[in-house]
């Protein structure tokens, strides 16, 4: 992870490189629209499986035909579950939560990014930074009641002798690849698909071992209990209900994050005509 993160603050600074001015739109504001899901425990490895929606705001700063600095604030929703998305995992778990994320990135283009007449209007990019989001993973009882799964302690958090319940605000590393297309002088579409890198392995409610399940029913309550362990919900083959998991079984990968990913489009338009957009030529003199 510091390796990460070491990569990320060069590639940040290598867009503070000295530039000369030219004269253009050096400021974006506006949508995107796309689709988000999630890897973890309960979908170890489909991409885009159990797809939600995400819409969000963007804002960039073109630092110069080269690098660009991007704000966005996304909303989205990510779902996945042992039946669907892992294979029928008789484990049984599922869940979906809502995304809210606030995300700072830096754009390299690997071509220069003109919008004048006559010079070159796409180009190709990678993008990496930092994201602060929050996320409040929910699960259906059997009895169709929707729960937020936090706060019921489903690993046995909060109990004596437990970690506190974690924290529904967390950070991600945002990276991943885009294309960026000037309309004319003063619009920009693009799309784009970026993961995030969670430093959070509970956006899916599921990160430890299985607390034992009699105890949880006894301090919390048959809800709880049945929530945390939804194993006897199914039955086998000789249509006897699977048992309740032994109290230290693994419920999930504590050694691995969760992961999160947008993919979609954005438009945008500029503004701010002013001597601020940069060339990384030098300067010519002036005789």
């Amino acid at each position: 992870m510091k390796k990460i993160i070491l990569i990320i603050w060069m590639f940040c600074m290598a867009a503070c490189l000295p530039v000369q001015t030219v004269r253009a739109q050096n400021s974006e504001i506006g949508a995107c629209v796309g689709t988000t899901f999630y890897l973890g425990e309960l979908n170890p490895s489909k991409l885009f499986a159990q797809p939600g929606l995400g819409v969000g705001l963007v804002y960039r700063y073109n630092l110069s035909p080269r690098w660009a600095f991007k704000a966005d604030f996304l909303f989205g929703k990510v779902s996945a579950s042992d039946a669907t998305t892992n294979g029928g995992y008789e484990r049984n778990l599922s869940f979906y939560s809502p995304i809210t994320e606030f995300s700072a990135v830096a754009e390299l283009n690997f071509l220069k990014l003109y919008n004048t007449v006559g010079q070159n209007h796409f180009a190709p990019y990678i993008f990496a930074g930092l994201t602060v989001f929050s996320f409040d993973p929910m699960a259906q009882y059997k009895d169709g009641t929707v729960y937020e799964l936090q706060s019921l302690g489903t690993e046995g958090q909060g109990l004596e002798g437990m970690p506190k319940k974690y924290s529904l605000t967390s950070f991600a590393i945002p990276f991943g690849i885009g294309m960026r297309v000037n309309i004319g002088k003063y619009v920009c579409v693009g799309v784009e698909w970026g993961l995030r890198y969670t430093f959070t392995d509970y956006l899916d409610d599921v990160g430890g071992r299985y607390y034992d399940n009699d105890l949880l029913r006894e301090q919390r309550g048959d809800i709880i209990a049945d929530m945390a362990d939804r194993s006897p919900e199914l039955v086998n083959a000789e249509g006897v209900p699977y048992p309740v998991h032994q109290a230290g079984e693994q419920r999930g990968n504590s050694t691995t994050h969760d992961i999160y990913s947008f993919a979609g489009g954005t438009v945008t338009v500029k503004f701010g005509n002013q001597d601020r957009t940069c060339d990384l030529k030098k300067p010519r003199k002036r005789h």
